[in-house]
């Protein structure tokens, strides 16, 4: 096992500061549980879920990119494919309801860092790294032979496969 860079260490801890701050505002201009217009001029809840975000480094040096997706599962992607490109789109209804039922099992509690002690492995590889308020930070390097935790790695593959954003893993 490499044991990883005391420099790698700052860089990484930048990338998940940012995505955690990010995690608390709404990129959508709009809070969960908060009430929304409907075409009758009537105020209707907005559906009730988890929001998700994806911080993805490759090596301590390049930028952080950067994939949130609230819980109708309207989507924006900062830098996704690594190429400077920000987007914006929506998961279909098929994959917004495979997406939350996902982010509602109990296993992800089990799937922490903190609940797997877990440690970075690897250097100069891609670190993905999945938030998901409140308070479950859940990361995997593309290293080989790394474990990747069951239901988190299912989600990282929903949300890259469904958005410009890329798992290399």
């Amino acid at each position: 096992m490499v044991r990883p860079s005391w420099s790698r260490v700052p860089a990484l801890s930048l990338g998940v500061l940012l995505a955690t701050a990010l995690t608390g505002c709404s990129l959508f201009d709009r809070a969960e549980g908060a009430t929304t217009p409907d075409g009758a001029g009537t105020v209707s809840p907005t559906p009730v879920g988890r929001r998700v975000s994806l911080v993805q480094q490759l090596g301590p040096d390049s930028p952080p990119r950067t994939l949130e997706v609230d819980p109708t599962g309207r989507w924006q992607c900062r830098d996704c494919a690594g190429d400077g490109v920000d987007s914006t789109g929506a998961l279909t209804p098929e994959q917004t309801q495979r997406l939350q039922q996902m982010l509602a099992d109990p296993a992800l509690a089990k799937e922490t860092d903190e609940a797997r002690h877990y440690k970075q492995g690897c250097i100069d590889t891609l670190t993905s790294t999945l938030l998901i308020p409140p308070g479950l930070t859940i990361t995997t390097q593309d290293c080989p032979g790394e474990p990747k935790p069951p239901v988190a790695y299912q989600v990282l593959l929903l949300i890259t496969q469904a958005t410009p954003a890329e798992d290399k893993g």
